[in-house]
């Protein structure tokens, strides 16, 4: 599939080329049912897109960290088991190439006049996705601990690893830094960020043969086990929730987590004030003396099952729409940084917009990152745990990879 994106997400402090209008409910009728990811972002546009139903039209919502797993199954039903799904880059391409979701333009014509130019998703031409928000991980610090052993504000991950050392050493912390590296797709989301930050391709130019046995992917390997060096020795079980949970408990000084997480990480529950008033949000570090941030630009979006009637689906489409008005961004602006009218970068969001404008690079879209990611999630945990060498570790990731993307098609 020729991908053409005709978007520009992530162009200086996200400043938008249109505006967003509170759309309102403008249908009888209809059943939306819709699936996604759980964090307080997308519970915002779902209460919102909730909103919308009357007697005529029924709205419900499953927030889940486990809709990776249910989301292709549940569209692939006939009808389809959720016809409004939140995704994000990852996840556009594999379902686009599935058939199960559905070219919005004439639900854009009819309902969508008041989106922003980009957020229209565009895919061989067509709009497949509406983006409402950024993301990306980043670094969390905290201030007081740096003071207390005489460090600087890391600006790269050799500097995080000299950071982690001096906490260490000044018997501050034994385990004083996280990543999200559950085995599985988080594991290979902090190895696809840490390669992206080396500015190298994953794949030879113009085909989808992997390319990752290399420098930057021996590089990428031997920062990855540095750091966990200095993490709990549970760090294989670390996801979001975890590592935020660590982290508003006062175990970590340092930490990659997604941006998402910056408000609820900065309210006043869960944590005190000390932790609090002492986090820093800065943009994600540098690695191997490169100039190109360590992670991943994502956007978070909403798209529409193709198997689901046309009444529900417009029932659905109008309800997400008012899900990401720009009331519902006043009144939530501080849980994400929104690719909508009205949005204020702020503290929470300060890492996101600085990665951004660092110049880090979107999350591959193409139609085989996802086996990729998947096979990086099989295959990372021998050398972390001192089983492989580095080289083997990326031969067998390369080797998993190419027996996929045979079976799917993707490679002869």
């Amino acid at each position: 599939m020729k991908q053409t994106m005709k978007t520009s997400l992530y162009a200086g402090a996200l400043v938008l080329l249109g505006s967003v209008a509170h759309a309102g409910c403008g249908v009888t009728s209809g059943n939306v049912n819709i699936l996604g990811n759980d964090f307080p972002a997308l519970q915002a546009v779902a209460d919102e897109a909730i909103a919308c139903a009357h007697d005529g039209m029924k709205v419900e919502a499953n927030l889940t960290t486990e809709h990776r797993e249910i989301m292709s199954p549940a569209l692939t039903a006939n009808p389809a088991e959720y016809n409004a799904v939140f995704i994000a880059n990852s996840q556009l391409m594999p379902l686009l190439a599935k058939g199960l979701i559905r070219p919005l333009d004439d639900l854009v014509a009819k309902h969508g006049q008041n989106l922003a130019p980009n957020q229209l998703i565009r895919v061989d031409g067509k709009i497949v996705s509406v983006a409402f928000m950024a993301n990306a991980q980043h670094l969390f610090y905290r201030k007081d601990i740096l003071d207390q052993v005489g460090a600087r504000p890391p600006e790269s991950y050799e500097d995080v690893l000299a950071v982690a050392e001096k906490i260490r050493a000044a018997g501050k912390m034994e385990h004083p830094v996280a990543l999200n590296t559950k085995v599985g797709w988080n594991l290979a989301e902090e190895f696809i960020n840490m390669y992206l930050g080396h500015d190298t391709p994953m794949f030879k130019a113009g085909t989808a043969e992997p390319a990752i046995n290399n420098d930057a992917g021996v590089s990428t390997l031997n920062t990855l086990k540095a750091l966990t060096g200095y993490s709990n020795p549970d760090y294989l079980t670390f996801d979001s929730n975890t590592t935020q949970a660590l982290w508003e408990s006062g175990d970590l000084a340092l930490a990659t987590m997604w941006g998402s997480r910056g408000t609820a990480i900065l309210d006043d529950e869960g944590s005190n004030a000390a932790v609090v008033s002492s986090t820093i949000q800065s943009g994600a570090p540098t690695v191997a003396g490169g100039s190109k941030p360590a992670t991943s630009l994502w956007w978070n979006g909403f798209s529409i099952a193709t198997n689901t009637s046309d009444e529900d689906a417009e029932a659905a489409f109008v309800a997400m729409v008012n899900g990401i008005s720009t009331d519902m961004v006043k009144a939530n602006n501080d849980k994400a940084a929104w690719l909508i009218e009205g949005y204020e970068p702020n503290v929470a969001t300060a890492g996101i917009v600085a990665s951004m404008e660092a110049g880090a690079s979107p999350y591959p879209m193409l139609p085989y990152m996802g086996v990729m990611h998947t096979a990086l999630g099989g295959e990372l945990v021998d050398f972390l745990q001192g089983n492989e060498s580095a080289k083997q570790t990326l031969s067998d990731i390369e080797a998993a990879y190419t027996t996929a993307a045979r079976e799917k098609g993707f490679l002869e």
